[in-house]
């Protein structure tokens, strides 16, 4: 059963993507490789400004649950940004052990 927007098809192949939470996206971001993100960077950041327009039509808390998932898989397309974009690299240069810790979701 597809978990997005039939709109959104062709990226059903990246719907394990779709984390409701910011640590379940990290921990998906450090356990991936640099080409699986690359491939899912490309084909996502394709359909951003479509996704973004499509979200918008319906009230955030009240999404169906496959605009959901879209909208937690366009989360992670920002979780994967930095890494492929200046990184290279899942982890954050430098960082060490230090972490942060998200209190809350903007959608969950």
């Amino acid at each position: 059963m597809p978990k997005l927007p039939a709109e959104f098809a062709e990226l059903e192949k990246y719907s394990d993507w779709c984390l409701p939470t910011e640590a379940q996206r990290y921990a998906k971001r450090l356990e991936s490789s640099m080409a699986d993100m690359q491939e899912f960077y490309d084909a996502a950041m394709k359909r951003l400004d479509d996704a973004c327009v499509f979200g918008d039509k319906f009230p955030l808390d009240d999404l169906p649950e496959d605009v959901r998932s879209l909208v937690h898989l366009m989360q992670s397309l920002v979780m994967v940004s930095f890494p492929v974009e200046v990184w290279k690299q899942p982890r954050v240069p430098d960082s060490g052990a230090a972490w942060a810790e998200l209190v809350s979701e903007p959608v969950v």
